[in-house]
């Protein structure tokens, strides 16, 4: 075992949560509070990052969380860190996390929990055994220990609101996770969804709001209606870029559909599908990409997980 210190940054969350008398829950607890597994010698560092529910992170919040993991790797003194974190974005900051730490030279791991601290089926403390010991031991990375289970982060997504094991791949591929620097803090990247029918009303507000990119949740492989390809053309022609998701939790995308409004048609438009990545990462991959300052090129090799041209200054690390 390495020698070093172990770093544990709490963000609030359920796992750091308890229920009020009316039923309610908040986040209440800080890390040093919720500390379960210790080893015999652990030396742990705390940083309480933030203390709220996951579902009001803002870019800026989730910029915040990776910056701090960021520091905590760059000490020569760090054997490991643990990102304590809500279950409603943990995909999204862990993938963050991937693509701008990049390689670090320790492990990450973030976990979370579904059920409060004062739940009789409360997760919060073995999730946070089990990501202790990944963080002791693990190969270095960003992973998200969930259910008794270690992930990679790429492709991840929330798949239950009712269970411990609570997260799933859309596939198991393999991918290349750019390393991109840059702040996402000021960026607008909406995600519109498309139910059956839609109209373009919700990706033209985007557009009108001033969003720096767009993610669309889209129906079965990338697909939705001819008003909203017309949309999208419009927007790719304004310099806009808009990626293709699904409301699919599975499988792999593929713009096979034409008619006018399939998945054929939109990528004939501009748009760029995704692949495997659902929307909520499909939005912090665009966001990631467009602090960098990435072209085109680089947006459309990255969402579809292929390894970036390296002339464009940007490197890879590849998907456990």
């Amino acid at each position: 075992m390495s020698e070093g210190h172990l770093v544990v940054i709490a963000t609030g969350g359920t796992i750091a949560s308890r229920r009020s008398p009316d039923g309610s829950s908040a986040p209440v607890l800080g890390g040093s509070a919720l500390l379960h597994g210790l080893a015999e010698g652990d030396d742990v560092r705390v940083v309480d990052a933030l203390a709220a529910d996951s579902a009001t992170f803002t870019l800026a919040d989730m910029q915040h969380i990776v910056d701090a993991v960021a520091r905590a790797t760059d000490d020569e003194g760090v054997r490991g860190v643990l990102v304590l974190h809500g279950t409603d974005s943990l995909e999204e900051t862990s993938l963050l996390a991937a693509i701008q730490v990049g390689s670090p030279r320790v492990p990450v791991v973030f976990t979370g929990a579904q059920f409060t601290s004062d739940h009789p089926a409360s997760d919060g403390p073995d999730n946070i055994r089990v990501a202790l010991a990944a963080a002791r031991a693990a190969e270095p990375g960003v992973w998200v220990a969930f259910g008794g289970r270690i992930l990679s982060t790429w492709g991840l997504s929330k798949l239950t609101t009712d269970r411990a094991d609570a997260f799933g791949h859309a596939r198991e591929d393999a991918a290349a996770v750019p390393h991109l620097t840059g702040d996402v803090s000021q960026l607008r990247v909406d995600v519109v969804a498309l139910p059956p029918g839609a109209d373009d009303l919700h990706v033209r507000a985007s557009l009108a709001a001033g969003a720096d990119g767009i993610v669309l949740e889209a129906l079965g492989s990338g697909n939705t209606t001819p008003t909203v390809v017309h949309a999208v053309r419009d927007a790719v022609a304004g310099g806009i870029p808009v990626v293709v998701s699904s409301r699919v939790p599975r499988g792999l995308l593929v713009p096979s559909y034409g008619g006018g409004g399939g998945g054929a048609d939109l990528a004939e438009a501009g748009a760029l599908h995704s692949p495997t990545l659902r929307p909520g990462q499909a939005r912090i991959l665009l966001a990631a990409l467009l602090a960098s300052g990435a072209d085109r090129d680089l947006i459309a090799a990255a969402v579809a997980g292929r390894a970036p041209d390296q002339s464009s200054g940007a490197t890879s690390v590849s998907s456990a």
